[in-house]
């Protein structure tokens, strides 16, 4: 495993769960991952994620077509991903 998750798998896992738009689960992604940097950068490395603000950061981007459901939907399943690929887990 090369620690590095790959994009274009990832995406094909999402989208063939979620059965939604390629270009609009991206999107979901991106903003996901720009909201995630920018939170570690101001928490100088790990940032404790809240689920709720990430969500609604991610439906207050213009270019975003979906549901909250949808969005939370995407997430769920990427973190399915994460978790079966060995990138992610739980924190107690």
């Amino acid at each position: 495993m090369s620690g590095q998750v790959n994009e274009q798998e990832l995406l094909q896992f999402i989208v063939a769960k979620v059965k939604l738009d390629p270009k609009q689960v991206q999107l979901v992604l991106k903003h996901e991952k720009a909201f995630i940097a920018k939170a570690e950068a101001s928490a100088k490395g790990q940032a404790d994620i809240d689920s709720d603000e990430l969500i609604d950061h991610i439906l207050s981007r213009p270019d975003v077509k979906l549901t909250e459901l949808d969005v939370d939907t995407i997430l769920e399943v990427e973190m399915d991903y994460l978790m079966k690929n060995g990138f992610a887990g739980y924190i107690d």
